[in-house]
């Protein structure tokens, strides 16, 4: 049985902070968060005493593992400046020996990465991101999806899994299968109503985690279904891992272009190439009469991708069958793979094939410089 959270504290406070105080007394700990044996909190410092604090994380982290019935803990140093201000993310290259500066490393057995991103929420960037998951699958590719939205998993609900992925020796997570998709998420490790009141060092501890002590295996492709906006999520991917690529998801109103205008520059100011832009909820047509209506206007984000210069991958409709299929956790390209909206998303994951292979593939780790 895993320890509470009272339980947890009152082994915490055996642990002295700097200075000698008990670390319960200290102000730093956050909320404890114990779900299946698997515990997370974070620990919050001025800026100027993170180097102090390091060795007591560490220690916290080894005392809360040894605990009975606690399968893996993560634990977070969270730097904050004086006012609250969260301290700046340290540099994104160390410098090799000899002085160039190192690219980040890649997953183990993972050939490419690639980041599904959006400028703002509610514009189908998850479900878009699943379908074209088994879309790359279908074309003879072995592929895997990380759920890098800390504050709202979605692949829980639009894979339908309940279940919590097991533990290997105790120490690396197994990624959960499901048609035919190795799979991991936050959402696999807490509860659907826990809220996730993460500062941003934890959002990127547990990013890192997810993407290093998780066993990926052999892998053609990771497709990372990011949050949206442009934040430490996006700045965490682009320092830990030498992303292939960006895909960015846009209706095509005004207001979700500008917004993925911001999503393009983020990932060209990181130096990550942009792979294409996909126009989501692109038209819609009537089951009974065949009219088509464009709801959110049309052709909005293929017109955005000529005037950026980045490829346009395809244009999803707005349709039921998309939204019924994700609400039930069976996405349509893999419960309805001979119908028209698999059919338009495989048309996408070829034109991603094919980008992936082409020019520029198996290019070195770009050098991405993160400025305060």
């Amino acid at each position: 049985m895993a320890p509470t959270k009272d339980q947890i504290r009152e082994r915490l406070a055996a642990i002295a902070a700097p200075g000698g105080m008990k670390l319960t007394d200290s102000g730093a700990l956050s909320d404890i968060v114990v779900t299946d044996g698997k515990v997370f909190f974070s620990l919050s410092v001025d800026a100027g005493q993170v180097k102090a604090w390091e060795p007591v994380r560490r220690e916290v982290e080894e005392a809360v593992k040894a605990m009975p019935g606690v399968r893996s803990a993560m634990i977070a140093l969270t730097a904050e400046r004086a006012g609250g201000k969260a301290a700046p993310p340290p540099p994104a290259r160390a410098p090799h020996a000899h002085g160039a500066p190192a690219g980040p490393a890649g997953v183990p057995g993972v050939k490419s990465i690639i980041a599904v991103a959006s400028g703002k929420g509610g514009v189908g960037k998850s479900t878009t991101s699943i379908n074209l998951a088994l879309a790359l699958r279908d074309l003879g590719l072995k592929v895997g999806v990380l759920d890098a939205d800390i504050y709202g998993p979605s692949m829980p609900k639009l894979l339908a899994i309940r279940e919590k992925p097991q533990t290997i020796g105790g120490t690396r997570l197994k990624p959960i299968s499901r048609y035919g998709l190795a799979v991991m998420s936050i959402g696999f490790l807490i509860e659907e109503e826990t809220p996730m009141i993460w500062r941003g060092p934890m959002v990127m501890s547990a990013l890192t985690q997810m993407l290093r002590e998780v066993e990926w295996g052999e892998l053609d492709i990771m497709v990372v279904d990011m949050p949206p906006g442009t934040g430490d999520a996006q700045l965490t991917m682009a320092q830990q891992v030498p992303l292939a690529g960006a895909v960015i998801v846009s209706t095509p109103q005004d207001l979700a272009l500008i917004d993925a205008r911001r999503g393009v520059a983020m990932f060209k100011r990181v130096n990550v190439p942009i792979l294409g832009v996909i126009e989501n909820m692109s038209y819609f047509v009537c089951a009974h009469c065949g009219t088509r209506s464009d709801i959110f206007g049309h052709g909005g984000a293929e017109h955005e991708a000529d005037r950026l210069k980045v490829p346009f991958l395809g244009a999803v409709p707005l349709d039921m069958i998309i939204r019924e299929t994700s609400d039930t956790g069976l996405p349509v390209v893999a419960t309805r793979p001979d119908g028209p909206h698999a059919k338009v998303y495989r048309a996408i994951a070829e034109r991603l094939r094919d980008a992936l292979a082409g020019p520029g593939a198996g290019r070195a780790a770009p050098i991405i410089v993160i400025e305060a």
